[in-house]
């Protein structure tokens, strides 16, 4: 069974197939996030990719909110107000005929990363903050941390996400990320952390032992496991590299 994997992002949305063990069939391609985006054209953009894509048999796509049973409940970055309600899950099985299922965006990026022992948790920078936290392999609830207050009256997402980035500048921005990797331990006494999203590339800091930076491709390689019943290691991992 080949896997159309898709990973939707506040900046692109790309694509590839995988096999059965997470294994990249097509190199990765990507459209640029268009602003405004409504639902009809992530669903059309989605058929794009496919369209350069070889045969596939399935579909799983990450999507950067809080999704309930293939529907979109929040879209923090690209308009809640537009995709809140949204079956996301239907339409793109509709539109390329092909069984589909949905998951938030780090959550697939955890699936990755993940190795399976402990509590683990999973970060994701870019245009927003994601998260995902996994209990011996096992996807936990769904946390929508972004918007969790983290310093004053400001979130995760206001000191982490792209804007804070561009306003804030690479130095300060490390200095508050380790002050959020100490917080989120403190939260969760996670075993091990992963840093995965665009923005994890601009990362200086010298990591702890328990914190390793993913690749960004995670976000395509996790969709292999949405349709995995049972937690197995993948083939493909991502290997997971700590900053030097």
């Amino acid at each position: 069974m080949r896997t159309l994997a898709v990973d939707v992002g506040g900046s692109h949305v790309k694509a590839s197939v995988l096999d059965p063990k997470g294994r990249l069939l097509h190199e990765e391609e990507r459209l640029d996030t268009p602003r405004g985006l409504t639902p009809a054209r992530l669903v059309k953009m989605i058929g794009q990719l496919a369209d350069a894509m070889p045969e596939f048999d399935r579909v799983s796509v990450g999507f950067p909110g809080v999704i309930r049973r293939g529907v979109v409940r929040t879209a923090a970055n690209l308009g809640t107000k537009r995709f809140a309600g949204f079956n996301l899950e239907a339409a793109v099985a509709k539109a390329l005929g092909k069984p589909t299922r949905v998951c938030n965006d780090a959550d697939v990026q955890g699936f990755a990363a993940v190795s399976g022992k402990g509590i683990e948790m999973v970060i994701t920078l870019g245009t927003g903050f994601g998260s995902s936290i996994f209990v011996d392999g096992r996807l936990g609830v769904h946390l929508e941390l972004a918007h969790h207050c983290f310093h004053g009256h400001k979130t995760y997402e206001d000191v982490l996400g792209d804007a804070a980035l561009r306003r804030i500048g690479k130095k300060a921005w490390n200095r508050v990320l380790a002050r959020a990797i100490d917080t989120l331990r403190a939260l969760t006494d996670f075993d091990h952390l992963y840093i995965g999203g665009g923005n994890a590339r601009l990362i200086r800091l010298e990591l702890p032992r328990d914190v390793s930076i993913v690749d960004n491709i995670a976000g395509i390689i996790g969709g292999v496991r949405l349709w995995q019943d049972a937690p197995r290691k993948l083939a493909h991992r991502v290997a997971a590299r700590r900053k030097r």
